[in-house]
């Protein structure tokens, strides 16, 4: 069994319900602070109005938006945070979001005790993903 984390304010950005629901309540009953996004314009506005989240868990296809142009959002807007993609088709864009700055990439589908612990690790490598001026390496 894992050692304990600091509960973790979590982004989740899913379009689909049944996958954001079950999500947000896995990592709500271990014990972190959640808030959902169905949108990529809803995540924007809550990266905009509301404290930067530790992790965002970002789903790569949402109906307003895909592939690169939402990561490139969400690092302007929550620089410090650690992105977590997830996808049901790698493609070299996903491959790409890597080099970005995405901490890692969870394939659809996945097992859901798979995904805190690939939440805890992205928030724990924020410090080696970013330089001293916020910038993803």
């Amino acid at each position: 069994m894992a050692a304990p984390h600091d509960p973790l304010d979590i982004l989740v950005v899913e379009d689909e319900f049944l996958i954001r629901w079950a999500i947000s309540r896995t990592l709500a009953a271990a014990g972190h602070h959640v808030t959902e996004a169905s949108d990529a314009a809803s995540a924007v506005e809550m990266l905009r109005t509301h404290p930067t989240p530790d992790v965002v868990l970002l789903d790569y296809r949402l109906p307003d938006s895909h592939g690169l142009s939402l990561l490139s959002s969400v690092r302007a807007l929550a620089p410090d945070s650690a992105v977590v993609m997830m996808t049901a088709d790698q493609t070299a864009e996903t491959r790409r979001a890597v080099e970005l700055g995405v901490a890692t990439v969870i394939e659809k589908p996945f097992d859901m005790s798979d995904v805190e612990p690939a939440l805890v690790s992205a928030a724990d490598m924020r410090p080696q993903l970013h330089g001293a001026n916020g910038e993803a390496r």
